[in-house]
């Protein structure tokens, strides 16, 4: 029997402190639109997301992972759109990573990793050759899982459109 000085030199748990609840993680439907909007509220007024509307949150529900708390609230959320191939540019399908956020009560808790892994096994069943995204910020996270740095004439030509040039974005990719 391991002792509980001893589990926490290995760092295991002792047999009183509480396992984190698991994250449940799942595709978003039509009715989460409002928690969408009100998940990424606080990153768009921070800048690092563009604001969407509620109508739009609820018409591309179908795109996005989300990790649901015990209570029903939604800890993150993570957009996948794909695109088709483009054969006249040689590109086959893509998929781009979009709307990536953690609540901040969540945020260093695994719910962000949990999105990543869940959206790139997502883009890898459906056949997805590489995965784009955006970012504003450093990063990391996506870094950390492959992805490098990419030229936007390599991503698909109807989501370069959309990219708004005054946010400096950094296009990173990752192949499947």
């Amino acid at each position: 029997m391991i002792t509980a000085p001893i589990a926490a030199r290995l760092g295991t748990p002792s047999p009183r402190t509480p396992l984190p609840a698991p994250l449940r993680l799942r595709s978003a439907h039509h009715g989460d639109a409002t928690a969408l909007e009100a998940l990424s509220r606080p990153f768009v007024r921070s800048g690092a997301l563009r604001e969407r509307s509620l109508s739009l949150y609820a018409s591309d529900a179908a795109d996005f992972l989300v990790v649901e708390a015990q209570d029903g609230a939604l800890d993150g959320c993570l957009g996948l759109r794909v695109h088709p191939a483009e054969p006249s540019r040689g590109r086959g399908p893509a998929g781009v990573l979009y709307n990536f956020c953690v609540a901040p009560q969540s945020q260093g808790s695994g719910v962000g990793a949990q999105l990543l892994r869940g959206a790139l096994a997502h883009a890898t069943a459906q056949s997805l050759d590489v995965v784009f995204t955006a970012t504003t910020g450093g990063g990391g996270l996506f870094l950390r899982y492959g992805f490098a740095s990419a030229s936007e004439e390599l991503a698909p030509m109807a989501w370069v459109k959309s990219l708004d040039p005054r946010r400096n974005s950094r296009v990173l990719a990752r192949a499947l």
